[in-house]
């Protein structure tokens, strides 16, 4: 079984995920890209201490970019995890 901080990489700070917080008690997680839904809600769980109702999972497809010479590379793929926190749970981003 794999440590919490090896299934969970950073929190995911955007305006979409701080709107889902404030309103629906949702939080955005960049996660490892082989962690499955069990796995992200025990690590979650775990290091905040908190109950989660839920985990929807998305794999975010790299772009394609150019560089300054024209050559062509790739940005990296990765995997976001929306996680739901049951009601009156919170995690505290400061």
């Amino acid at each position: 079984m794999r440590q919490a901080h090896q299934i969970i990489k950073r929190m995911d700070l955007t305006e979409k995920g701080s709107r889902l917080s404030e309103q629906d008690n949702k939080y955005l997680f960049e996660v490892s890209d082989s962690a499955n839904k069990v796995e992200i809600k025990r690590a979650v769980e775990s290091m905040f201490k908190v109950k989660v109702t839920g985990v929807n999972t998305l794999t975010r497809v790299g772009k394609a970019k150019r560089n300054r010479r024209g050559q062509l590379g790739m940005r990296s793929s990765w995997k976001r995890a929306i996680v739901t926190l049951k009601a009156g749970d919170k995690i505290d981003l400061t």
